[in-house]
């Protein structure tokens, strides 16, 4: 059949392969199959659910088409994103790539900071770096939790004084 109004029809033919048990709906699991990084890899299961739970409005679990078309809209731009960032095009983020990156888009963190995320998200490698899947996550989770900690740091300086359970309310609303 043809794309329903407002779905890009690629998006619906992808979908519709995707789709693997034909519910009319993508989960966790035909999403990370569906998806890969430039190395070949599988999309990991943590940034397919942030993904899936971004655009399930009826908090089932799943997508329906429409939520898999705007899923497709947003991963282009992350690409895009990812592509630029990405200078020696080699398919994935260094450590000085993310540093410029992340100063790019207004955060500023410590060389450090960078290297935390590159020991947890990166392969491992006499020279880590960050697939597509895991930069959409460190962006999101990033994102997220910045927009957590300027609720509270109303005055915009920097800081911010939290209860320990402040702090795990923050936690598990934004990133569970």
């Amino acid at each position: 059949g043809n794309a329903p109004p407002g779905v890009d029809p690629e998006a619906f033919s992808w979908f519709q392969s995707v789709d693997a048990d034909r519910s009319g709906y993508i989960s966790v699991k035909e999403l990370k199959q569906a998806l890969v990084n430039s190395n070949w890899s599988t999309f990991n299961d943590e940034t397919c659910l942030l993904m899936i739970n971004m655009f399930d409005k009826t908090r089932s679990g799943r997508i329906d088409v429409y939520g898999f078309s705007a899923l497709m809209r947003f991963i282009q731009q992350w690409k895009n994103l990812f592509q630029q960032y990405d200078r020696d095009q080699s398919g994935s983020i260094s450590f000085t790539e993310l540093q410029q990156a992340f100063s790019q888009m207004g955060y500023n963190l410590s060389p450090q900071f960078s290297q935390l995320l590159l020991a947890r998200y990166a392969q491992r490698s006499s020279n880590p770096s960050i697939q597509l899947d895991r930069f959409i996550q460190i962006c999101m989770q990033l994102q997220s939790t910045t927009d957590a900690f300027r609720e509270k740091d109303t005055g915009l300086v920097g800081n911010v004084r939290l209860s320990y359970e402040d702090f795990l309310t923050m936690v598990v609303t934004r990133m569970m």
